[in-house]
């Protein structure tokens, strides 16, 4: 039997922190053992007991969640579930969280609150347990340095790169933890090397800050994926959240199609529809890479690549935040390669040589 699980709800708004509550409630093993209004009362009261997982907003009178969560970070490592709204500020200021260490997003319910309780809140629910159960060592702030990194490309990695085919194309899916995976990943990554697709689950507008923070920090070109969008070598298309992002191919050139649909395993993007897409058009032209996140989307469609003659590789358990999506792609036989995180980058650099 899974322990109780203590939670703090930390959010300006009575009527968000009573929906919260109320939904949390709901499942026997969470207790919420504070809701208030903000970070000034939460650390007041964590000094009596420390929370498990902590619901934050972001935006607050007397201190921002962002102060507060490096505070957190910096003090105790605690899971910490972003509550934001879906503006263009509060993605700014929640892809800001996520650097400081901010476990996983939520959208925050404004007027639909009746649907939000009946449509949000398993998915709420499964954040807190998955943020009660996380490798908490794998969540490392990341600096906000818009320089890319120095990479530690050897000249042997140099010539792989140079000596790659724009017909390779690289489909990574992640959820939970995938922001800062992804980080590590596509900042490592030389300024030649294949054409990648991306999906990480997360909400519409956060993805173009979430684009934005990564082209920022990258020696490639990262970008949020416009419908037709061409694949290229040095390009890595974000699939934008509330949209399903597919590969198509045109002659010798591959493109995108960003389209309206209903949400597959939950999710909208999906990574199994962009892996699925992935083995109809590129079939073994391709890598697909499944990263941190919960639940099982990927597996199916990183089983239909396989199945194509696509390369294919998982995130190993210890370098994830979250190994749900992983094992479940392991579990079904979709992986040829299971590495390490920081084994990435060389894989997709590496990909296209055969």
């Amino acid at each position: 039997m899974m322990p109780v699980i203590n939670v703090m709800i930390v959010d300006d708004s009575a009527v968000v922190r009573q929906v919260i509550s109320g939904v949390l409630s709901q499942d026997h093993s969470i207790h919420i053992l504070a809701a208030v209004a903000d970070p000034i009362f939460a650390m007041q009261r964590m000094r009596m007991k420390w929370p498990d997982v902590i619901v934050l907003d972001v935006e607050m009178p007397r201190m921002d969640g962002v102060t507060f969560l490096k505070k957190i970070m910096a003090e105790r490592p605690t899971p910490v579930v972003i509550c934001s709204t879906l503006t263009t500020r509060g993605a700014e200021t929640t892809m800001q969280a996520l650097a400081a260490g901010a476990f996983a997003i939520v959208e925050k319910p404004k007027i639909g609150i009746k649907d939000f309780l009946l449509d949000a809140s398993a998915d709420l629910v499964q954040v807190v347990k998955a943020g009660a159960r996380a490798n908490l060592r794998n969540i490392v702030p990341r600096t906000t340095d818009a320089t890319p990194p120095a990479s530690a490309e050897s000249a042997e990695t140099a010539n792989i790169a140079l000596s790659e085919t724009t017909d390779h194309v690289v489909a990574i899916g992640t959820s939970t933890g995938g922001t800062q995976a992804l980080e590590r990943v596509l900042s490592a990554l030389p300024r030649v090397c294949p054409g990648i697709v991306v999906v990480q689950h997360m909400p519409e507008k956060f993805t173009t800050a979430f684009a934005e923070r990564l082209n920022r920090v990258s020696k490639i070109e990262v970008k949020e994926a416009h419908d037709g969008d061409r694949v290229l070598p040095g390009l890595a298309l974000i699939a934008p959240g509330g949209r399903q992002m597919t590969l198509v191919r045109s002659g010798a050139q591959y493109h995108v199609q960003v389209r309206q649909g209903p949400p597959v395993n939950r999710h909208c993007p999906s990574v199994d529809v962009l892996f699925r897409s992935v083995a109809k058009h590129a079939g073994r032209n391709a890598t697909g890479i499944i990263m941190t996140g919960m639940g099982g989307d990927g597996a199916q469609g990183l089983l239909e690549m396989l199945g194509a003659g696509a390369s294919t590789i998982a995130q190993d358990e210890a370098s994830c935040v979250v190994f749900g999506m992983p094992k479940e792609a392991i579990k079904l036989g979709a992986v040829q390669k299971i590495v390490t995180l920081d084994a990435i980058a060389p894989e997709i650099v590496r990909s296209s040589t055969g």
